[in-house]
């Protein structure tokens, strides 16, 4: 199984490394049917249902149809593959839509989401974009519960890991801390998110809920105090 520390072993991530092209005799020779996009998804698919520790590339090739071998025409080790289903996992994950400059304020209190609600609370403002992208990142790892550990294990630099970094960045632009404290914004919900991935399935919604109501607070709140000695 993978995990995160391994000190005996140096890779090098597959977003990383440019695979050169085959000949084309070669490529001739490779299997038909199959492609780098196909294998992923299948990835994906054994690992929901069979589990990382569990997880072959020869588990793979017998769910393909192909021998073992086939599947390096494609990648170069059981670890690019895992970091492709890595990425192609948060693909999955719904992004909140770009701010509406007017929708932003800083929150007062604690954030409501009830029909009182007010200013910077709603779904367009900071606090709900963050929500929403919290919410969502839980229920992907719940859906998926070898992201957490893969996510620990390697660079998660991918298309779609580095369009979820982005928006979080930018809703985050949006609480109107200054540069040095934005970045202590983004550890700490970036801790939180991936603090709760191994208790993804076991937290109860209410406690979870609890939790990041706690954390935008927390966050308002130092944006609130850094607006008004400003």
């Amino acid at each position: 199984m993978v995990t995160a520390a391994d000190p005996e072993e140096t890779r090098t991530s597959v977003w990383l490394t440019a695979r050169p092209a085959a000949p084309a005799r070669r490529r001739s020779e490779a299997p038909s049917g199959l492609d780098r996009e196909r294998i992923t998804a299948a990835t994906v698919r054994l690992l929901d249902t069979e589990g990382l520790g569990r997880f072959s590339m020869r588990r793979l090739a017998a769910e393909l149809g192909v021998t073992a071998m086939s599947l390096y025409w494609y990648v170069d080790t059981k670890h690019d593959l895992l970091e492709l289903a890595l990425d192609r996992a948060l693909g999955e994950l719904a992004l909140p839509a770009a701010p509406d400059p007017k929708s932003e304020a800083l929150p007062e209190s604690p954030p409501e989401t009830g029909p009182e609600a007010g200013p910077g609370t709603g779904p367009a403002a900071w606090p709900g974009r963050l929500r929403v992208l919290a919410c969502g990142y839980r229920k992907l790892l719940v859906a998926h519960p070898w992201v957490a550990p893969l996510t620990a294990a390697y660079p998660n630099i991918g298309p779609h890991a580095r369009a979820f970094d982005a928006a979080l960045q930018r809703l985050l632009d949006a609480t109107g801390l200054a540069e040095a404290r934005r970045t202590g914004a983004h550890l700490a919900v970036s801790y939180f998110l991936h603090g709760c991935g191994g208790a993804a399935r076991r937290l109860p919604e209410r406690d979870f809920r609890l939790a990041l109501d706690v954390l935008i607070a927390g966050i308002g709140g130092v944006a609130g105090s850094a607006a008004k000695t400003a």
